[in-house]
């Protein structure tokens, strides 16, 4: 696939940025639409998005650069080239995160409450953002012959893979996986069964990390790695450690 959709003069539109971008304007709406059932005002929502989807791009920008120092070391001034690849999702979910715990503090609101309210807006955005990968030839697994395999050009495949041409999606592994989360939180959120607000944030990160995790096993293009594993696996082990810990006291809190 072509990753660019269209060009205006000299600016190339891409894909990825046309799907990110419909993500965003699909979960603001459906979160502005249903904020008021939950005790949140449309306003102090919108004040929470106007701080978290920037905060979302630099922190997705930086947890990359963090981790591939050896890429920009030789030039400085392409660590802010983002549009030529390298966004990180959990940088992004974490400096969101972060942007609206401040927020909070400054409006003197729950932290936890929009953060529980946010979960399944967040994973859905994840779920279609995903999508862009195919346009971008990224995310993909081993090789395979199965009906829903996806042809990698050979400038995208690794070295020791250039003589296949069809490779697992693990890009729509993931995107469905995401819709699974998201229809989970969904029900969690209509039944009204997590007690405290902050169960609801505390299983999208067990859920989301653990999809992760399954992902990074078995792709091919993972771009950051610690002694031969993928960064975002230790990531994911360290959110769902401490999510989980947290989960239990609350509910032995009552």
């Amino acid at each position: 696939m072509n990753d660019t959709a269209f060009t205006i003069g000299t600016f190339e539109v891409k894909w990825y940025g046309i799907l990110i971008c419909a993500a965003v304007i699909l979960c603001i709406s459906l979160a502005l639409h249903a904020c008021e059932k939950h005790g949140i005002q449309q306003d102090d929502l919108l004040d929470y998005i106007l701080f978290a989807i920037p905060s979302a791009i630099i922190g997705a920008r930086v947890y990359y650069v963090l981790f591939n120092l050896d890429n920009y070391k030789d030039d400085w001034k392409s660590i802010f080239d983002y549009w030529e690849g390298g966004l990180a999702v959990y940088g992004g979910v974490i400096a969101a995160l972060l942007a609206a715990f401040f927020v909070a503090l400054y409006k003197k609101q729950s932290f936890i409450k929009i953060a529980g309210f946010a979960a399944p807006y967040i994973i859905l955005g994840q779920a279609i953002g995903r999508w862009g990968n195919f346009f971008n030839s990224e995310a993909f697994g081993a090789p395979t012959n199965l009906p829903w395999k996806l042809y990698i050009a050979p400038q995208y495949r690794p070295i020791p893979y250039q003589d296949y041409q069809y490779f697992h999606p693990a890009f729509l592994y993931e995107s469905i996986l995401d819709l699974a989360v998201f229809a989970i939180l969904l029900v969690l959120t209509k039944t009204g069964r997590l007690k405290k607000d902050g169960n609801l944030t505390l299983i999208y990160l067990i859920l989301y990390s653990l999809v992760r995790i399954f992902v990074e096993m078995f792709r091919l293009d993972s771009v950051m790695y610690i002694l031969g594993v993928p960064v975002a696996i230790f990531v994911s082990v360290g959110i769902i450690i401490v999510s989980t810990a947290v989960f239990i006291y609350n509910v032995k809190r009552g």
